[in-house]
């Protein structure tokens, strides 16, 4: 199941969703766009821990019916009067099915508590050529371009650590 705190990747950078408004219209938006059924969950105050960085959208008000979260109506991009405690959330009823829908320069991702891949600078992470957005080559961006992983000493670990991302 996808359960986890919701990030947007904008302007090169990570960042979270504030909760101020944040409902089950919000959620169902992720997870229908993440691939991972309807939303069951809309949970804030940082329930799967606080994020860093940006927060790009606060006062976010789908009807349910967007394609993509930033679809949504909300407060102008990176204004918000939040803070990391208040990062949203989303459990959805399904484990994604397919790749998230992305738009140029922005991507959606559902960040739950777990071991994570050490990332000074936090490079974003896919799988590509799988059956499902859950399977495939593990891909790094990096310096502005996608890199594969090489698979010398990768174990059950690693790939367990790549899943939670």
């Amino acid at each position: 199941r996808c359960a986890g705190r919701v990030e947007i990747y904008s302007q090169g950078s990570w960042g979270t969703i504030c909760d101020d408004g944040w409902d089950l219209r919000d959620a169902t938006v992720v997870c229908q766009q993440l691939g991972c059924g309807g939303a069951v969950e809309a949970p804030g105050s940082a329930r799967f821990g606080e994020g860093s960085g940006q927060i790009w959208l606060d006062g976010v008000n789908c009807s349910g019916a967007e394609a993509a979260l930033w679809d949504c109506p909300a407060e102008p991009w990176g204004q918000h009067d939040c803070g990391h405690k208040e990062d949203a959330g989303v459990v959805c009823s399904a484990a994604p099915l397919q790749d998230p829908l992305l738009s140029p320069g922005r991507a959606l991702r559902c960040r739950g508590q777990g071991r994570s891949l050490p990332s000074a600078d936090r490079e974003k992470m896919r799988v590509v050529g799988g059956e499902n957005g859950c399977s495939g080559r593990v891909e790094l961006w990096h310096r502005g371009s996608w890199g594969t992983v090489c698979d010398d000493s990768w174990d059950m670990r690693d790939a367990e650590g790549a899943c939670t991302q």
